[in-house]
């Protein structure tokens, strides 16, 4: 396993450690993980927090991106890209970032991207498209996650002492048909919704915000 991975490993060890020590969690559909492969993680995004809790909920490396800003010294960026965070543009025109998530799941990696693309506590708000284009492209499942109680957890470093309850709910993998030409915005819209409403359906009703279950999305698994 490589050098870096040493930080990763250590907050994986932490987090599973402290996260059900200092408060409640429960992880549901561990078992439609894939342990292998390429995979697009996509989950709603209540907080800072979130990582962490993934980084806990899920049995394989778990690869990121995060804002710029984050990155701010020799330090923190060492640090950040040991845990396998790739730090992004927030104007949604990064084509590096594109080129890194095309060669993590090229890699056979698992890939967590917020469809959101901003922290939207509680309810869900609208999901960009950018997910559902990465995913068109590669061809990579993609895995919906519903997480709650996160969205109480005003800062994330008191996720090692968070009291509070939360929950993870990991969904069947989801596979996209791919076009057979260019990725147009209808395939990149229908995509998104598909994946959003699998979150959805997920979800408790107070948190399915605008993709609220109505009689065309379907039903909640199981």
């Amino acid at each position: 396993m490589p050098r870096i991975d040493f930080w990763y490993r250590l907050g994986r060890l932490l987090a599973r450690i402290f996260i059900p020590t200092m408060g409640r969690i429960e992880v549901m559909g561990r078992e439609n993980l894939p342990r292998t492969g390429p995979l697009i993680i996509a989950a709603n995004h209540q907080s800072n927090s979130d990582p962490p809790v993934l980084v806990y909920a899920i049995d394989r490396p778990i690869w990121f991106m995060a804002k710029r800003g984050l990155f701010a010294g020799q330090i923190l960026s060492y640090l950040f890209r040991s845990v396998h965070v790739y730090p992004v543009e927030r104007d949604g025109r990064d084509t590096n970032a594109l080129r890194w998530a095309q060669a993590t799941l090229a890699e056979g990696k698992a890939l967590l991207l917020f469809p959101q693309g901003t922290r939207s506590p509680g309810a869900l708000s609208q999901a960009s498209d950018g997910l559902a284009y990465i995913a068109l492209r590669s061809g990579a499942p993609v895995l919906p996650v519903a997480i709650t109680g996160t969205e109480k957890i005003t800062n994330m470093f008191r996720i090692a002492v968070h009291f509070k309850r939360l929950r993870v709910v990991i969904g069947e993998p989801i596979i996209l048909p791919r076009p057979d030409g260019r990725i147009d915005r209808a395939a990149m819209e229908q995509a998104t919704d598909t994946i959003m409403r699998k979150v959805a359906a997920m979800l408790p009703p107070e948190y399915r915000g605008v993709y609220e279950l109505g009689p065309t999305a379907g039903q909640p698994d199981g």
